[in-house]
């Protein structure tokens, strides 16, 4: 275990090494001499209409999880041959769709902003669904904000400018009900957050123990995630972290073990954008153990794990070690022609008592081409790839696909000095 720890931060070393040498071509422009302004009124208040309507076309050359059948998860693919049918299928959908408010207006204590938006992607018990999704619920008055937002340990500039839904399935990607203190704001910015617990446990191969299923979670603590930004004329470099502990209590009390256990989790996130005129390098690096919920596409969180030498504890709780990549290059080769080409990765360290054909390693790879003919539309063409493999029995799955997709972007202004 040592030892991978160490392989992680030698490669946390070597990723500060490569965006420091491209902060170092682009020092921080000095800080301007104050000049004397005109003093003006404060702004009135604002409300900002936006959101766009997307319609994707594609076709899936393999198969995968039907309530996923338009987007690329490579933990949604076959586990085994033939679960999710035969290869070869049509899809469509308007699920994209999204509508937001923003407001905006000044008070004694500082600015008051507010988001609301949703799009029509169900997930959990509407997955599959064209139906309302939160995304953002969100309210920030000066230094401080409560609400759904994406999590300080999630970076959302690393998600690159693709037609797939879903995204790189390495990166970090929550949006999580959270209270949130921001010292430092702007493009370098510092933020600490308490946000709402949560995990998913796998039993493995003991999941038809009764002793194992009377084991439940509990969250006696909130998470709490930290992020520092630096940002300069050519990019941004970012390091965020999370810890968390979660408590597993044995509900049955009438056999002779007691699986009671206390987890911490923990996870480290190197991320950045690096700019080469108008094109854009999205990089990012996660380890920890116990966070798999906090990433893009990733299972389960903890898995039951041997204790040998202990017969009253024969079984704990692991908070599964997970590792992954995004490297991803945004290019413009003109100003209505633009591509996006990349690749990610996310490995998780298994234990002996899941199950043979357990997630193990996810692939994922994608390259568009994209077309904007007029101001608020956008058309595309995207070839998709991903891939699954299993963590014992040998078996990978692969998928192919090809998507189209059309967008028309709308906006709006109410109030506010324009």
């Amino acid at each position: 275990m040592l030892c991978k720890h160490i392989v992680h931060l030698l490669s946390a070393s070597l990723f500060l090494s490569i965006v420091s040498a491209a902060s170092a071509q682009s020092p921080p422009a000095p800080t301007p001499a104050p000049t004397s302004t005109p003093t003006q009124a404060p702004s009135a208040p604002r409300l900002d209409i936006y959101g766009f309507v997307m319609t994707d076309f594609g076709y899936d050359i393999r198969s995968n999880d039907p309530n996923w059948f338009d987007v690329v998860r490579p933990s949604k693919l076959p586990s085994f041959h033939d679960e999710f049918g035969r290869s070869g299928r049509t899809f469509a959908g308007v699920r994209q769709t999204r509508f937001g408010v923003k407001g905006s207006e000044q008070t004694p204590l500082g600015e008051l902003k507010t988001q609301f938006e949703f799009d029509m992607f169900g997930v959990g018990p509407d997955a599959g669904q064209t139906t309302i999704r939160p995304r953002h619920y969100y309210a920030e008055l000066g230094a401080f904000g409560a609400g759904q937002t994406n999590s300080p340990f999630m970076d959302i500039d690393i998600f690159p400018n693709i037609l797939d839904y879903w995204g790189p399935n390495g990166m970090v990607f929550f949006r999580n009900v959270q209270v949130r203190w921001m010292p430092i704001r702007g493009d370098t910015r510092l933020t600490l957050a308490l946000e709402r617990p949560g995990s998913t446990q796998d039993p493995g191969i003991l999941a038809n123990r009764i002793e194992v299923q009377n084991v439940q979670a509990r969250y006696p603590l909130p998470d709490f995630s930290g992020e520092y930004r630096y940002a300069w004329k050519g990019g941004y470099v970012k390091g965020s972290g999370i810890v968390r502990k979660i408590k597993l209590d044995d509900l049955l009390k009438s056999d002779a073990f007691n699986l009671d256990d206390s987890i911490v989790a923990w996870g480290v996130d190197l991320s950045s954008n690096l700019k080469f005129g108008k094109d854009v390098l999205r990089l990012q690096y996660v380890f920890g153990e116990g966070i798999e919920n906090y990433m893009n596409d990733a299972p389960v969180d903890i898995a039951a794990k041997p204790n040998p030498g202990n017969p009253m504890k024969p079984v704990k709780g692991d908070a599964l070690p997970m590792r992954s990549l995004v490297a991803f290059l945004d290019h413009s080769w003109t100003n209505k022609w633009t591509t996006s080409a990349g690749y990610s990765q996310l490995v998780i360290d298994n234990t002996v008592l899941q199950t043979r054909n357990e997630f193990h390693r996810g692939q994922y790879a994608i390259a568009n081409l994209l077309y904007l003919p007029v101001e608020h539309v956008m058309y595309g063409g995207e070839l998709q790839w991903a891939r699954r493999t299993n963590f014992s029995d040998g078996f990978h799955s692969n998928d192919y696909r090809v998507q189209f997709s059309f967008k028309y972007n709308f906006s709006a202004q109410i109030g506010g000095v324009k």
